[in-house]
């Protein structure tokens, strides 16, 4: 019976194949009305298309039980599917655990209802590779979903990849309930002083070369595969691919950020689920790092750090590497939670322009519009149009210009700490200043914020050229805006519940209320 099952779903999805182009067209349709609607000259985003070939991995040898690694039999199905020309991938309904499954060219991997690939947390099944994390040139555990080089790949379907990243985060004490930390820390592993787990004494060591956030600095290459279990992998980590699809399936539980594409072209990523635990550690959604070309719609985040994130590299080397993100369209997204629902930086080095967001909502998260960046980042963001966007209970800012970030989220720094930073004296302008200009903010509807809008920009590279229009915003505190240049405020209301409406420092320059 089961054989017979089997037989009638592959002969389905060759069905669906021989229908590909007719749903290919729609696809295309769709895409390509929300390109053409962008506020900037947008290039097609072409949907890949795949040969009518199909191979089953459960005709490698796959365990659709999961107690036995399927890692060979998917990668297998992978390469013979590639070397013949290319084709669709399928994952059947069932339960497979996995080491790191790379993508190659002309393949779609597609996942039936009911399908769960759990990434094994067995660090054998990882090696050790050269990559870039938070911007900056380093080595990583291989990534879950992983492709280099590629062109014309896909992750499609109905499935669920999960990355059981609860045995390789960090986790805080303060951030579980008491039974839920009991039964962590039967996973083992070790608790310091201040009551943070770690997976184990390697980890903590690890700390210690770190000088820029979560980025060990390590010279003896002996030391690396000493700190290995504190190299988390981002899941999906796709570096110089071109004509990509990411559409319908669940990528959640990741053990670093989830969606992490860098120096690619051509992305398109629709109707997908990504979660990550509200308490994970670096557990963003999406990370666009010097890609252009990208569409992202009809998304659904729910995450333990920035939803929906552009980044283009940090400090000089963002700034050697010189690819900037451009030519993005978020349109039709909704965040449930993360640190920022749109982020831009803050390793932007590289630069950011021509994006567009729109008709997204925001429930909950930390900051509704997140811009971030910090003296020694250099490049520029520019040419960003924000129209349509609904926000509520938003703990911290709705709208956040922050140009003094200091690594951490919002709200968990103190005010002590800021102005400490913000007291530093003003460099001379240079190639290590940001600089973020030319951004339209309209038709927002923001209820229940702590603060509805704050921008803090640097003295010697004040936010240029900010248009807020037709906003709506209900908030504890009012809008404090410091350190703008160029500011149009036209139809924007803020009802606080105390103080001022506007506060608006000296240091804001060449207002136009309308």
């Amino acid at each position: 019976m089961n054989k017979i099952i089997s037989l009638l779903l592959t002969a389905c999805l060759l069905g669906a194949c021989s229908t590909a182009p007719r749903y290919q067209t729609t696809q295309q349709r769709e895409i390509d009305a929300l390109t053409q609607a962008a506020s900037f000259e947008m290039p097609q985003v072409p949907v890949p298309s795949f040969p009518d070939r199909t191979y089953n991995i459960a005709d490698f040898g796959a365990d659709p039980t999961g107690i036995e690694l399927a890692t060979n039999a998917i990668q297998t199905a992978i390469d013979e599917c590639n070397a013949a020309g290319g084709g669709t991938v399928i994952i059947p309904t069932g339960v497979y655990t996995s080491g790191p499954i790379q993508l190659k060219s002309n393949v779609r991997l597609y996942t039936e209802p009911n399908s769960l690939v759990m990434f094994s947390h067995d660090l054998d099944q990882y090696e050790i590779y050269d990559t870039w994390f938070e911007g900056i040139p380093t080595k990583r555990c291989t990534s879950p979903l992983n492709a280099f080089g590629a062109e014309n790949i896909a992750i499609t379907g109905h499935g669920v990849f999960n990355g059981n990243g609860e045995w390789w985060r960090p986790l805080k004490k303060n951030k579980m309930a008491p039974n839920q930390w009991k039964q962590h820390l039967k996973k083992g592993g070790v608790v310091t002083e201040k009551d943070i787990w770690y997976p184990d004494s390697a980890s903590i060591l690890a700390q210690t070369y770190c000088v820029d956030q979560n980025v060990p600095v390590i010279e003896d290459d002996s030391l690396w595969q000493a700190v290995k279990s504190f190299l988390r992998p981002v899941m999906v980590h796709f570096v110089g691919c071109k004509n990509i699809l990411l559409e319908g399936v669940t990528f959640e539980n990741s053990p670093a950020w989830n969606i992490h594409p860098m120096c690619c072209e051509n992305l398109i990523l629709r109707d997908l689920t990504v979660r990550n635990p509200w308490y994970s550690q670096n557990g963003d959604g999406v990370d666009v790092e010097s890609c252009k070309n990208v569409v992202i719609s009809r998304c659904s985040f729910d995450v333990g750090d920035d939803a929906i994130c552009m980044k283009s590299g940090k400090n000089k080397a963002g700034r050697d590497r010189g690819i900037p993100t451009e030519n993005v369209v978020v349109d039709d997204c909704t965040v449930y939670h993360g640190h920022g629902g749109f982020v831009c930086g803050s390793e932007m080095s590289g630069g950011i322009k021509n994006v567009q967001v729109s008709n997204n909502l925001y429930i909950g998260t930390d900051v509704g519009l997140r811009f971030k960046s910090t003296r020694g980042r250099g490049g520029v963001v520019e040419n960003i149009y924000i129209r349509d966007i609904n926000m509520v209970n938003i703990p911290n800012e709705g709208l956040l210009f922050d140009l003094f970030y200091g690594g951490k989220a919002a709200g968990e720094e103190t005010e002590e700490e800021l102005a400490a930073r913000m007291n530093a004296d003003a460099p001379e302008v240079s190639e290590e200043t940001p600089a973020f200009r030319n951004i339209v903010v309209e038709n927002v509807n923001g209820n229940n914020l702590k603060r509805a809008m704050y921008f803090n920009g640097l003295p010697e590279m004040k936010i240029e050229n900010v248009t807020l229009r037709n906003i709506k915003m209900t908030a504890t505190q009012g809008a404090l805006l410091r350190q703008t240049n160029g500011l149009i405020i036209d139809n924007v209301t803020i009802i606080p519940e105390q103080g001022e409406a506007f506060t608006i420092a000296p240091t804001v320059e060449n207002i136009q209320r309308l």
